[in-house]
């Protein structure tokens, strides 16, 4: 139960702490007076985001202090690795300019955390939530929140996701398996033509042309290197012939001087390597021949290279990428095409297991009682004629299933079953929604539950029976409600009057009213003024 909440710096409060009772907690107070600004902070408390607008100085503080008096919280603040404060857990949220950070008995919390929390003890109604009853699109999230099938449907949407995946693969497969046939003909012969043209590597291109030039130029070649063979080493006037003079001229003179020695040293290396040159100038002109068979099959071999160059890129390199690149496209289409068969088969296996599932589902949902507990609460809160069905059908598997709920209510002996939207007046919506909030609390223990202004269109009797209603849940759970009702403020094992007060600044004063101060607050909710006859009705209410 929520058993003290501290607020600083919180739009219109300085500083506020209220001490809740463990039976029914009523607010009330004029309109505007922000009440619902206390019950929004225990709200916001849990939430992952929050306006900075909230604070009025400095750094906003929201403190809620919970005591867990049946363990439940012990588990998860363990499963989390938080320390326990004895039965005690305290949530701080610190909102600045900068960040707004949330802890839980001083650790920072992230908001998976506080959600299980929440989820664990506590249930707000807003009304938003009312909205949503009035939306046949959330009411199968009411029957399954009280049909106890969270295992099933969370691996059911597991599965559910999964299919539509495959739906996804299944369509992008379809897509890529479209090549037409005349496309898929040329993809091969594209391939085949490069594959036939059997590419060394990326450099034969280079390498044949290389050759070419030396089988063009061979006859060139032969003559060019025999001339410089015979030049070198001819029989008269050849360059070795004056050099073996000059080499017997320095003979004589190193013979003299030997200072000349070196050189005449140096000039005989330099006349064999000479002869050396010469001797690899004949062999190399012995060796060439005017190939003309292999210069006509290099030619071929350009040609056929050429085309491809043209076609696929301009050089092999690019030839050979443009190649790795269609066996890719071509192995997608095949792949694509194998897919979609095996897709298919796997959309086909899941779809029958999701179908049983969603049987399961529905089977489930229409054996709980959720429509007889709300009939038998509606007659308890003055609506004894009242009839409150769950219509069911069948729609396309979805992530929920396959059913379409709606709830339909008469409240009239002599009308039919109808949508709530086009049937329930605004205090009946209430009491629907207090019956299935008082139901859900029942069946999953919930600790504490927040109501903001749950009578909203009722008076008299209706106004009786809600608050004996929230009176007799108290006994069983924790009750905080905002009311404008009287009767139900008689009800209250605590009542906080709320206020606004305005001097040279706007604030809000919270007051724990006992004795004469709350006959005097009922007095003024039931006749907008205290005097004499309406504080009797109010002590009147007290004595009931």
């Amino acid at each position: 139960m929520l058993k003290k909440l501290y607020l600083k710096n919180y739009i219109l409060i300085d500083e506020l702490e209220l001490d809740f009772n463990s039976g029914l907690n009523v607010i009330t107070g004029e309109t505007g007076a922000g009440k619902s600004i206390i019950v929004n902070a225990v709200d916001i408390i849990f939430a992952p985001r929050v306006s900075k607008e909230v604070i009025k100085n400095g750094k906003a503080i929201i403190e809620l202090t919970i005591l867990d008096e049946k363990g439940k919280l012990a588990q998860i603040l363990d499963e989390n690795e938080i320390d326990s404060l004895g039965d005690e857990v305290v949530i701080t949220k610190e909102i600045s300019q900068s960040s707004v950070k949330t802890r839980v008995n001083g650790i920072l919390a992230n908001h998976d955390l506080l959600s299980e929390i929440k989820d664990s003890f506590l249930d707000i109604h807003s009304q938003h939530q009312t909205y949503k009853l009035l939306q046949p699109k959330f009411h199968i999230n009411f029957l399954d929140n009280f049909a106890n099938i969270e295992n099933q449907l969370i691996e059911y949407k597991s599965l559910y996701k999964k299919y539509k995946g495959l739906l996804k693969d299944l369509e992008e497969a379809k897509l890529a398996a479209k090549t037409t046939e005349n496309q898929v003909d040329f993809l091969k012969f594209q391939i085949k033509e490069i594959e036939d043209a059997n590419i060394e590597d990326e450099n034969e291109y280079d390498n044949l042309k290389d050759e070419l030039t030396y089988l063009e130029n061979a006859e060139k070649l032969k003559e060019i290197t025999y001339f410089s063979h015979k030049a070198i080493s001819g029989d008269d006037n050849s360059i070795l012939d004056a050099l073996g003079k000059i080499l017997s001229n320095l003979s004589k003179a190193s013979a003299i001087d030997k200072k000349l020695e070196n050189i005449e040293e140096e000039f005989v290396d330099v006349t064999e390597r000479l002869h050396d040159i010469s001797s690899d100038l004949e062999r190399y002109a012995e060796k060439v021949e005017n190939d003309t068979q292999r210069l006509d099959e290099i030619q071929e071999r350009l040609f056929v290279l050429d085309k491809l160059r043209r076609k696929y890129g301009a050089t092999l390199l690019d030839v050979l990428t443009t190649y790795d690149n269609l066996k890719i496209e071509y192995e997608k289409i095949e792949f694509s095409e194998k897919n979609v068969q095996e897709l298919e088969i796997q959309i086909e296996n899941i779809l029958k297991i999701l179908n049983e599932k969603a049987d399961e589902l529905s089977k489930m949902r229409k054996n709980t009682n959720l429509a007889k507990l709300v009939q038998e609460e509606l007659a308890l809160l003055d609506l004894p004629n009242s009839k409150f069905e769950i219509s069911f059908s069948e729609v396309p598997l979805n992530e929920t299933g396959k059913d379409k709920v709606e709830f339909l209510i008469s409240t009239n002996v002599s009308e039919g079953l109808k949508p709530l939207s086009k049937v329930a007046s605004g205090g009946e919506i209430s009491r629907v929604m207090l019956a299935i909030k008082t139901i859900f609390a029942q069946s999953d223990d919930t600790d504490t539950m927040i109501f903001d202004e749950i009578d909203t269109g009722i008076s008299g009797k209706a106004s009786q029976s809600v608050a004996d209603e929230l009176a007799k849940s108290a006994k069983y759970h924790q009750i905080i409600v905002i009311t404008h009702q009287p009767i139900i403020a008689s009800k209250a094992d605590r009542h906080f009057h709320v206020k606004k007060s305005q001097t040279d600044k706007t604030k809000i004063e919270v007051n724990v009213l006992s004795g004469d101060e709350r006959y005097t607050a009922i007095a003024e909710l039931a006749a907008g003024e205290v005097n004499e006859q309406s504080l009797e009705f109010a002590r009147s209410l007290g004595r009931g």
